[in-house]
């Protein structure tokens, strides 16, 4: 067998940089790592030009048998980092392979919060892919930190809410030294993200809690409630309004009540919902002065018109001839063509 020779070199690395146990445990072929091995002229913690080591690259792929064969050496090292600063144990967590991990954590010389180069640890990773057991398995450990947080200022509990991993979230917060209201550099809270996105299963689970802020705004001075209104999630808008702490006249930066918005959008189911708060000012300006029921009339949304009208500090606003329109309002007849008034000389 060639790799038995001794005039054979192992160490022979091809145009990717990638040596003979590089790729036999990128592939999962366990008979020739074996054969490698017995050889002591081989460097087994070679990079090729990724910076990937055949203990990354077997984690990467998931091949679990090569992994023990490798990490049974004494002289692998466990921990080595690619030019992206990804580890072995990163790498299996990204992909979310399961027994890859679980042989990795069972030494007790591998870095679990070691970040790559934006900020990302294994806990991270694996929590934005939404793998909830790999997540589960790296939490049993106590030297790792929940709350590790990006570049951007995002922990693992806010990347798994964003993304709506409720199985995640609900891990994350079983520890008690999660931080439910971690903010990113936007201003991004887990209950702003999971409610934009409409992910009703993580709001809920998020609302379950009594340390949950509620009326966090972004740097655009958007809440969780705002967020949802844009976006035209109803259900997760009765979710927030259900709760009493929550303030549902919070503006953005340009003065815009979630009702405004919800107006100005057409989003009519919303806009019924907020108004059967009687906290809900439907008389607030923007910046601009506009109000709700100025949208409502520029933009056409009749059905919302009608039901702004049925609140009583709109009454009077309208006039009584106008008022009286509102019951049955009826859109322009846009077929219809304008008189035109001829001039004569």
């Amino acid at each position: 067998m060639l790799l038995r020779r001794a005039d054979v070199n192992p160490n022979t690395a091809d145009i990717c940089g990638q040596t003979l146990l590089s790729l036999a445990a990128a592939h999962g072929c366990e008979a020739v790592v074996k054969v490698l091995l017995e050889r002591n002229d081989g460097n087994l913690n070679t990079v090729d030009e990724d910076g990937q080591t055949p203990l990354s690259r077997a984690a990467r792929r998931g091949h679990e048998g090569v992994v023990r064969i490798l990490l049974e050496r004494n002289d692998v090292n466990p921990n080595t980092v690619c030019e992206l600063g990804e580890t072995p144990l990163f790498s299996a967590s990204y992909e979310g392979h399961e027994g890859v991990v679980r042989v990795l954590l069972g030494r007790n010389d591998v870095n679990l919060s070691t970040a790559d180069k934006h900020g990302r640890t294994p806990l991270f990773i694996a929590s934005w892919n939404g793998h909830a057991r790999v997540v589960k398995m790296l939490l049993e450990g106590n030297d790792v930190n929940p709350n590790t947080a990006n570049e951007y200022g995002r922990t693992p509990l806010l990347m798994a809410a964003w993304e709506g991993h409720e199985g995640v979230v609900r891990a994350l917060l079983k520890r008690s030294d999660v931080n439910p209201n971690p903010v990113s550099v936007c201003g991004e809270t887990p209950l702003f993200r999971a409610a934009y996105e409409g992910h009703e299963g993580v709001v809920k689970v998020l609302l379950e809690r009594n340390d949950v802020n509620l009326s966090a705004v972004d740097k655009y001075g958007r809440t969780p409630l705002f967020g949802a209104v844009c976006k035209g999630h109803v259900k997760v808008v009765k979710m927030l309004l259900e709760r009493v702490d929550v303030d549902p006249n919070i503006a953005n930066e340009f003065g815009q009540t979630p009702l405004f918005r919800a107006t100005r959008e057409g989003h009519e189911g919303i806009v019924k919902t907020l108004l059967e708060r009687v906290d809900v000012n439907s008389d607030m300006a923007d910046l601009t002065g506009e109000t709700a029921l100025s949208q409502a009339l520029k933009r056409g949304h009749y059905a919302i018109i009608k039901l702004l009208s049925e609140r009583k500090n709109f009454i009077p606003l309208l006039g009584c001839d106008r008022a009286s329109t509102l019951s049955s309002p009826k859109p322009p007849d846009l077929d219809q063509r304008p008189f035109k008034r001829i001039r004569r000389f």
